[in-house]
C-alpha cells in the first residue's frame, strides 16, 4: 500500500511543472533587482573621480539603498500579506527600475547637490525593492513542498550572482565604451521589460492557467501553502469575508521578537548580508584601486567570483534537500551547508597576504562559492514563518538582514579612510562569517515552524 502511495506521488509530481517556471520567473526578476543595486558598484570609480566623491561619501551613497530597503521591509510584509505578492511586487519592480533609470542624469546637478541627490534616488531605490525578497519567499512557500523548496530558496537566491555574471561586463563595458550614466538608462530599462513578463507569468496557485490538479495535490500534500493569496470571499450582502483567523500584526511581531531561533536566524542574516554588500558594492572598487585593474578588466573580473557564487548558491539548496530526502532532520538539512558555506567564506582574508593577481581572485571565487553555499537564509525563513504572517516575517527577517547593507559599505569606508587599505576591510568581512556560524550553531537551536501564541486581534 505504501509503494502505491509512493508511486502515485511520483506521478502527480510529473503531471506538470509549472512551479518551475514559477521559480525561473523569481530568478530572472531577482538577477534584475540584483543588477540595479550593482550598478553603482560598477561605476563607482568613474563617478567618483567625475563627480569628486571620496571614499566616505561613496560609502554613505552606498549605504543610501540600503537605509530605505531596510525602513520598508516591514510595511512592505504587510502589503504582501493584504494586497498579495503579484500585485505588490509589480508596483514594486516599476518603480524601483524607474529611479534606477533616472540615476543616470545625476550629472547635471551642481557641485554637493550631488551627494544629497543621488543618496535619494538610491534611497528610493532600496524602498521599492524593498517587498522583492519577503515577496520571493511567499511565493515559494506558496507554490513548493517542503522538500523542495531549499533548491528554490536557492535558485532565486543564487540570482544576486547570476546578476553579476550576465550584468557586471556588460556594465562594464558601457563605462569603457560610452560613460557610466548609461549603466542606469540600461538597467532601467531592463527593469521595465522584467515588469511586462512578471504580469504575464505571476499567479496564485489556485489561479494559474496552467496548473493542473495532480500537480497542486503534490504541493499540498508536501505543505506548499497553496492558500496564502487566495481571494476574500464575499457574503450574501457582496461584504468580504474570510475563512482565515484575523492575526494580531502587534502579537506576532512580538512572538517573532520572542523566539531564540528567529533571533539566531536575524543574526546569522545579517552576517551572511555582509559578505552580500561587500561585494555588491565596494568589491569593484577593491578591484580597481587595491589591485589596479581597469574598469573594463574589473567589470569582467567580478564575474568570475560571481560564477562561483552562483554554483555555489544552486549547491547550498541542492545539498540541503538531498540531506532531507536521506533522512537528515530538517535542522541540520539547513545548517550543515550554512555553516560549511561560511567557513569557506573566510578564505577572502588570504587576499591580505597575496600580490599575485590570479590567486587573489582564485580566493575570492572561494569565498564567493562558499557565501552561496550558506545563503539559505531565506529557505530557512519558508521553513519557520508563521503561516498567517509569512510577508511580515520575511519583512522583519530582511529588515535585520538588510541593516547589514547600511552599515558595511561606510565601515568599510571609514576602514578604507583611516587605513589607506582594503586589508582591514576584508577582515572585517570575514569575522562576520564566523559570527553567522555560532549564531546557527549556538543560537538558533531546531529549525521549525513557529506558531503564533495569539491568533486574534482584539
Amino acid at each position: 500500500m505504501e509503494q502505491l502511495k509512493d508511486r502515485t506521488v511520483s506521478a502527480t509530481k510529473q503531471s506538470t511543472h509549472t512551479r518551475y517556471w514559477i521559480v525561473a520567473m523569481l530568478f530572472l526578476i531577482t538577477s534584475v533587482n540584483y543588477g540595479d543595486r550593482a550598478t553603482l558598484s560598477i561605476v563607482g570609480s568613474p563617478m567618483s573621480q567625475a563627480l569628486g566623491l571620496d571614499s566616505i561619501a561613496m560609502g554613505y551613497i552606498f549605504s543610501g539603498f540600503s537605509w530605505a530597503y531596510v525602513i520598508g521591509q516591514i510595511p512592505g510584509g504587510l502589503l504582501l500579506d493584504r494586497f498579495g505578492s503579484k500585485r505588490v511586487y509589480l508596483c514594486s519592480i516599476i518603480t524601483w527600475s524607474l529611479f534606477t533609470f533616472v540615476q543616470g542624469f545625476i550629472d547635471i546637478f551642481p557641485g554637493g547637490s550631488v551627494v544629497a541627490v543621488l543618496f535619494l534616488l538610491r534611497f528610493l531605490v532600496g524602498l521599492c525593492e524593498s517587498p522583492a525578497f519577503p515577496g520571493n519567499s511567499r511565493i515559494v512557500a506558496a507554490w513548493f513542498p517542503a522538500q523542495e523548496r531549499g533548491t528554490a530558496s536557492a535558485i532565486f537566491n543564487s540570482a544576486q550572482y547570476f546578476a553579476t555574471v550576465i550584468f557586471a561586463p556588460i556594465m562594464g563595458w558601457l563605462t569603457h565604451a560610452v560613460g557610466w550614466t548609461h549603466v542606469f538608462f540600461f538597467m532601467g530599462g531592463v527593469g521595465f521589460v522584467a515588469a511586462v513578463l512578471w504580469q504575464k507569468v505571476i499567479y496564485p496557485p489556485k489561479r494559474h492557467p496552467t496548473l493542473s490538479q495532480q500537480e497542486l495535490e503534490y504541493m499540498e500534500a508536501g505543505g506548499a501553502l497553496t492558500n496564502l493569496d487566495a481571494p476574500a470571499e464575499t457574503d450574501t450582502k457582496g461584504k468580504k469575508t474570510t475563512s482565515a483567523p484575523v492575526i494580531s500584526k502587534k502579537a506576532a511581531i512580538k512572538d517573532l521578537l520572542a523566539s531564540r531561533m528567529m533571533l539566531g536566524i536575524y543574526l546569522g542574516q545579517y552576517c551572511i548580508n555582509a559578505l552580500t554588500y561587500f561585494f555588491i558594492t565596494w568589491f569593484p572598487v577593491y578591484l580597481v584601486q587595491a589591485r589596479h585593474m581597469s574598469i573594463l578588466e574589473a567589470g569582467f573580473i567580478a564575474a568570475i567570483p560571481a560564477i562561483c557564487g552562483f554554483l555555489g548558491g544552486i549547491s547550498g539548496g541542492v545539498i540541503s534537500d538531498f540531506l532531507l530526502s536521506r533522512g537528515v532532520s530538517l535542522t541540520w538539512s539547513r545548517k550543515i551547508p550554512i555553516i560549511g558555506g561560511m567557513l569557506l567564506s573566510t578564505s577572502m582574508v588570504a587576499c591580505n597576504y597575496i600580490d599575485t593577481e590570479w590567486l587573489v581572485v582564485a580566493f575570492m571565487a572561494l569565498a564567493f562559492f562558499g557565501k552561496g553555499v550558506g545563503a539559505l537564509g531565506w529557505a530557512v525563513m519558508s521553513d519557520t514563518a508563521p503561516k498567517e504572517v509569512a510577508g511580515l516575517s520575511g519583512g522583519i527577517f530582511n529588515t535585520v538582514g538588510n541593516l547589514s547593507g547600511i552599515v558595511t559599505p561606510i565601515a568599510i569606508g571609514y576602514i578604507i579612510a583611516a587605513t589607506g587599505s582594503f586589508n582591514g576591510a576584508l577582515v572585517y568581512v570575514g569575522v562576520h562569517a564566523l559570527i553567522a556560524i555560532f549564531a546557527y550553531l549556538v543560537i538558533v537551536g531546531k529549525i521549525e515552524r513557529l506558531n503564533l501564541s495569539k491568533q486574534f486581534d482584539a
